[in-house]
């Protein structure tokens, strides 16, 4: 199979994964009284993914079956990932890239690792790379690219993720995007949740005689803004956007440990645990740099390799103005407002 076929398929795959994911989410948590009525009558749902001519039909009746029907398109992902490293030339697997990810992550550490990752893509001599993590997550968006394009690495080289001292929210969402996850056992390792911090410096302004003058074109306009409180309307606008991300983070850290949703909302509480004590579910194992460059060889089918390091990307990190994050509330103090 050619390789631009097998990113065809790989593509068609992923968009049915997505569609019965989210099929699969709004059968679980929903308390819709309508659909509680459609899965007694057993009914067809019907998610339409923009494929030309594909519609993906689950049955709204059998979530086992359609847990299943994840799996196993989750599998062909794994073959057609092992397909595409194949294509790898003659000479390839000789070296491996530590690419590092050190500090709270904003857009400016996200350009940088970015390029490094399309860089790591197109250096045939690069077998394998090491994902040196050491992270309490950061901004939303940036940890969602760095994901992306993580996984896209994956399907032509593999990944391990490895800290030695802490993977926290972002950081370990990020990590999920590996096919491995190797830890000190004493390392910081999930916080899987979203948090949103809001400024309201209303009262501040008022008692230092600051009068702000606004002119918008819509009500939401500076939703968020510090110079006034949020409203009950606006709250709820916020909390469904944070749980849009919470669900995001979830499929993320299903698919890549290979969780049951679950088995993974069990994780979601925002905690954070030893590595040890999370052996065989948030990570593969606990070991040292060494231990995880071993796995990683393993993994590239090679007995010894030339080990090449990225510079780390030094970010001035600060929380300006309210924003969703990826990061435990006991970090974000010390970043607000720099």
């Amino acid at each position: 199979m050619e390789k631009g076929e097998v990113w065809k398929y790989l593509t068609f795959i992923l968009t049915l994964l997505l569609a019965l994911a989210i099929v699969s989410n709004v059968l679980l948590y929903t308390q819709n009284s309508e659909l509680q009525r459609a899965l007694v009558a057993n009914k067809t749902t019907e998610v339409k993914v923009e494929v030309p001519n594909i519609t993906v039909q689950a049955p709204t009746g059998n979530i086992t079956a359609l847990q299943a029907k994840i799996e196993e398109l989750q599998q062909q992902i794994e073959y057609l990932k092992e397909q595409l490293r194949e294509k790898q030339p003659t000479g390839a697997n000789t070296t491996i890239a530590i690419l590092p990810i050190m500090g709270p992550i904003d857009e400016t550490m996200a350009l940088d690792v970015i390029s490094k990752i399309r860089e790591i893509k197109e250096n045939k001599s690069i077998g394998g790379v090491l994902l040196w993590i050491e992270s309490p997550g950061g901004y939303v968006g940036p940890v969602r690219v760095i994901y992306k394009e993580l996984k896209k690495l994956s399907y032509e080289k593999p990944i391990v993720a490895y800290t030695g001292g802490y993977a926290d929210s972002g950081g370990y969402f990020i990590a999920c995007a590996a096919d491995k996850i190797i830890a000190d056992p004493l390392a910081e390792v999930g916080s899987i949740g979203v948090l949103y911090v809001h400024y309201d410096l209303e009262q501040y302004y008022a008692q230092n005689g600051i009068k702000v003058n606004v002119f918008k074109t819509g009500k939401y306009k500076d939703m968020g803004a510090e110079w006034r409180d949020l409203t009950p309307e606006e709250k709820e606008m916020i909390k469904n956007i944070i749980d849009t991300y919470f669900q995001d983070f979830l499929q993320a850290v299903s698919e890549g440990r290979h969780l049951d949703m679950n088995t993974t909302k069990e994780y979601a509480t925002g905690q954070t645990w030893f590595a040890t004590e999370v052996k065989g579910t948030l990570i593969d194992d606990t070991g040292d740099l060494d231990y995880a460059i071993k796995v990683l060889k393993e993994l590239m089918g090679v007995k010894s390799a030339r080990v090449i390091l990225y510079d780390a990307q030094k970010t001035d990190f600060g929380i300006y103005e309210s924003s969703s994050l990826y990061m435990p509330a006991n970090y974000v103090y010390s970043y607000i407002r720099g």
